[in-house]
């Protein structure tokens, strides 16, 4: 990396942290305007985003591409302003008796933190850069945003937008490969919010560390499938194969794996083969259906499969067109099933990010219950079933990051509940008024009223017999 490009981001950092600093207390309607131009830039170009987005994984349906990362993010940002009066009003908090009853006063004020860095991922590269400005926007910070590398060309048009919509101080964008993205997360900011791999979450945390920047980490993990004897695994089965079919299953939240009852496990794999087939009558030319981002992620997939075939998995590959992958650089993969995998094989060490599906079987629900507890916490956790006492059971002994119950993934899209992630999936999260506050500082004001509360709680030496009195009372 040329200095040139550090020394760039090292002189916004400064003119953002100057004009956030100069221009406090700024208006709530400065807020709603940011929130309204990020909006106004995507519907004013959201048609090339998505085109673009399509040129960088090679085939990206434009119609997925409007609903999860423009239509939705502008849903975001309506769901911010409607919010943003609520979410930044001072609010009273109590004091201690009798000092209410003296005049004194004590109240929380939600401020702005300052300059806010995002670092934002491949998968969904405008969904993943401008959903967490919209609460930066909202919690009146200023922010600066590197992309992905790998989807270069969206990275490059979001720079030339943000360019046209924003002044340097409010909002910028700096692209750039792994050495950009480092020196990024080494920068001073007011807090950091990094989405991407819990690999990379630890070196974006580390280089954080050294300047004591808050991170909010969106990482990923194994999000398991509980399916309960109750489930339809019909219908259940469809919507595991839509959430590991969209974006040709390159979703942090994707469901990684399934685990199913021994005894229906035939039943449980058809539901997710007859679903897939459904949607995906074809797969090669299916404009429907995305490409693996780049030759290396697709290498690895092709690699993983080939791993548990050879430890001894049944490979089922959902191809309804009885279509000829093998002289293709589409990269394009089949929903690939994986029976009978075992815990050496890379299936089940690692995260998938792609439309490969292993399925494990149990006897009883509390042996996949104790599976994913003796394992890192998931970013996502569903469970399929009629049996609300199962369902309950499950929810209550698990950790994960959030829950969709009878679906999947669907739980990020509602934008009144937090997003993210426990232990090695993640830490803090946005969306809800729990974003609003993770971008915000809460500043506690405590004023006091004008007798001697020192002197009368005991507090002020010389010590005496006011002072025990005052221990005594506490202590009860």
């Amino acid at each position: 990396m040329a200095d040139n490009q550090l020394n760039a981001m090292e002189d916004i950092l400064r003119k953002q942290r100057a004009a956030h600093t100069q221009m406090r207390p700024e208006p709530i309607a400065m807020r709603r305007n940011r929130i309204e131009r990020a909006m106004k830039l995507l519907k004013e170009h959201g048609e090339d985003l998505c085109k673009t987005m399509a040129a960088d994984f090679g085939n990206r349906s434009p119609h997925q591409s409007m609903i999860t990362d423009i239509a939705g993010t502008v849903g975001f940002g309506k769901y911010c302003i409607k919010h943003l009066d609520k979410w930044s009003r001072t609010q009273r908090r109590s004091v201690q008796f009798p000092l209410g009853l003296l005049g004194a006063k004590a109240e929380v004020r939600y401020e702005p933190k300052g300059v806010i860095g995002i670092l934002s991922p491949w998968n969904f590269p405008v969904n993943l850069s401008f959903g967490p400005l919209m609460q930066v926007f909202a919690a009146g910070n200023r922010a600066m945003i590197k992309p992905s590398e790998f989807t270069e060309k969206t990275s490059m048009l979001t720079k030339e937008l943000i360019e046209e919509y924003f002044t340097p101080d409010e909002c910028a964008v700096f692209t750039g490969g792994p050495d950009v993205a480092q020196a990024f997360s080494s920068l001073p900011f007011d807090h950091l919010v990094f989405t991407g791999s819990t690999a990379t979450g630890a070196k974006v945390m580390e280089a954080a560390a050294k300047n004591l920047v808050p991170v909010t980490l969106e990482l990923g993990g194994k999000s398991p499938v509980f399916m309960g004897e109750s489930a339809d695994f019909a219908a259940a089965g469809e919507r595991v194969a839509l959430g590991k079919m969209l974006n040709a299953g390159q979703i942090c939240l994707a469901p990684d794996y399934m685990y199913v009852p021994e005894s229906k496990q035939d039943e449980a794999i058809s539901g997710v083969t007859q679903g897939a087939e459904a949607m995906y009558p074809t797969v090669l030319a299916n404009e429907d259906y995305a490409s693996v981002v780049t030759d290396r992620h697709f290498d690895r997939l092709q690699s993983m499969v080939a791993d548990a075939k050879g430890k001894g998995a049944e490979v089922i590959e959902v191809n309804p067109g009885n279509e000829d992958f093998s002289n293709t650089n589409a990269r394009k993969m089949p929903l690939t099933i994986l029976k009978n995998v075992t815990e050496d094989m890379q299936a089940m060490q690692e995260e998938i990010f792609g439309p490969v599906l292993p399925v494990k079987t149990y006897r009883s629900m509390d042996e996949a219950i104790d599976y994913v507890n003796e394992n890192d916490r998931p970013l996502g956790l569903y469970y399929f079933g009629a049996d609300k006492a199962e369902q309950e059971h499950v929810l209550t002994r698990t950790i994960s990051g959030g829950v969709t119950v009878n679906d999947v993934i669907f739980h990020v899209s509602m934008e009144d509940l937090p997003f993210g992630g426990v232990g090695p999936s993640g830490m803090g999260s946005y969306h809800g008024i729990e974003g609003f506050r993770e971008f915000s500082h809460a500043r506690s004001v405590y004023t006091q009223p004008k007798i001697d509360v020192a002197k009368l709680g005991g507090f002020k030496p010389p010590y005496g017999a006011a002072t025990v009195k005052a221990v005594k009372g506490l202590m009860k």
